[in-house]
């Protein structure tokens, strides 16, 4: 099959997530497996794109409303992330700096889209799927079927990946005209509580609905920033596939960012080289067990919880571990975990900031990862951080509840919480100094999680047999 993956970020090109893991990862291995994926994204000003040789393969000439423009398609000519990689140019539009963040977001990626589907009705032929993901792409579908001008793309099955429902590209009714002309009797295809929904057009049209854990599509039947009613409705075309990791990139055995390589049988001492840059880069006491947190510091991760949770387990429990934070966000949150470095007594430290290379020797050099999430698709950093041996503290919610079994329990190797609240975090930084005094319980663990399977072999052949169903 020849499947059209089409997303607003792509490891290495983009990424503000997730999901440019996810897009990054997926085609590969489904070409892999013998089938033909690309990806479509926006031509962002990246260093991918400055670093890498392009083809103009496409010009196209279409509308955002009133606002004729001309669009390019180039392509990658090298092939170098295994996959057909399509970036689609708009001047004005899509030629920036940064993913998202911009006052008109609502045009850069609806034009995006339209342009993405203008694309593809010029082909000689025609995809077997289009795969959308989020409410970025969340149009696509109903372009497809309902704007007079592409109805004759109907045909071709369309999926949905819902990577985090809390984004869903909301705009008003003023912007309706947009759209290639549609047919005004689907207005409903469209409208979500008096608003445009792109993602909610996209689970009510799209052939089958995807989210990216088991877990996940669970509490969006319950938790979904309003559009609860509409998963319950449509819960007949919506399926739970968990995301896979890279098992090339986030191999401690070749990993390319850290220079002391390890496996399963030497994961001790290998960590422990790691672990003792880490703690002389950040001034760290080695013989502490060292917890790290990598992420955006937003509420969604239970970022702000972070200082009063660090601060109370040095009180209540003692200087007995060690505090290494990694990302940015709120500006609060960044703000207060900076002031906190005057605690420093060689157990604390803060980078602020996006910074892969320092992730990757987190990941190989940490003892645990919090994450203490409020909400969870999938998760992919305790599957990273499994990887490497680093055992994951995580909030028993989505996709950290499908992949991270608590260690009191059978066969279990992580730490576990309910609560993504102050005092449940406190009580898992405790439970994970007891279990650093237990070298042996330790080492049976990292050997335990290292051997898991998370990679995309699995997760592949669930979304192909999806798409053998449409």
């Amino acid at each position: 099959m020849e499947i059209i993956h089409v997303s607003a970020e792509c490891y290495p090109v983009a990424k503000a997530g997730g999901l440019g893991d996810v897009v990054g990862a997926l085609p590969k291995y489904q070409n892999q497996s013998g089938h033909i994926a690309k990806v479509v994204m926006p031509m962002y000003r990246t260093k991918f794109l400055l670093a890498n040789e392009w083809d103009v393969v496409h010009k196209g000439y279409t509308n955002l409303g009133n606002w004729w423009f001309t669009y390019t398609i180039i392509k990658e000519r090298n092939n170098v992330l295994d996959f057909d990689l399509y970036l689609v140019d708009i001047n004005g539009l899509l030629d920036r700096d940064k993913i998202y963040g911009y006052d008109d977001d609502a045009d850069r990626f609806t034009a995006f889209q339209i342009s993405v589907v203008d694309w593809i009705s010029a082909w000689s032929h025609r995809p077997d799927v289009i795969h959308v993901h989020d409410y970025h792409a969340g149009l696509i579908p109903f372009i497809i079927k309902y704007c007079y001008r592409y109805q004759h793309l109907q045909n071709i099955p369309t999926v949905l990946t819902i990577h985090n429902a809390q984004y869903q590209g909301w705009m008003g009714w003023d912007k309706s005209h947009f759209l290639p002309a549609w047919d005004p009797w689907k207005r409903g295809m469209l409208d979500w509580k008096g608003s445009i929904n792109p993602l909610a057009s996209g689970i009510k049209c799209a052939w089958k609905v995807t989210t990216v854990s088991w877990s996940y599509l669970d509490e969006l039947r319950v938790s979904a920033n309003g559009l609860e009613s509409l998963f319950e409705y449509e819960k007949g075309k919506c399926v739970g596939i968990l995301n896979g990791i890279d098992s090339v990139v986030w191999d401690p055995a070749t990993d390319k960012y850290i220079e002391n390589h390890f496996d399963t049988e030497s994961a001790d001492k290998g960590k422990l080289k790691n672990k003792k840059l880490l703690c002389e880069t950040f001034g760290l006491d080695i013989t502490k067990p060292l917890i790290v947190f990598i992420g955006r510091l937003v509420g969604e991760k239970g970022a702000d919880l972070l200082p009063q949770a660090i601060r109370d387990s040095f009180y209540y429990i003692g200087r007995t571990m060690n505090f290494l934070v990694l990302g940015s966000g709120f500006p609060e949150v960044e703000s207060e975990l900076e002031s906190m470095k005057f605690l420093n007594q060689n157990d604390y430290n803060v980078y602020i900031g996006y910074n892969e290379g320092l992730s990757h020797l987190m990941y190989a050099g940490a003892d645990f990862i919090l994450m203490p999430s409020r909400v969870e698709p999938c998760g992919l950093n305790q599957m990273y951080a499994m990887r490497y041996g680093t055992v994951p503290m995580v909030r028993n919610t989505g996709g950290l509840r499908d992949t991270v079994i608590d260690y009191g329990d059978p066969d279990g190797y992580g730490i576990r919480f309910n609560y993504a609240a102050v005092g449940d975090i406190s009580q898992a930084i405790w439970r994970a100094v007891e279990m650093y005094k237990d070298e042996e319980k330790l080492k049976e663990i990292r050997q335990h999680m290292m051997r898991l399977d998370f990679s995309w072999e699995t997760s592949v052949k669930q979304y192909i047999d999806l798409y053998k169903s449409l």
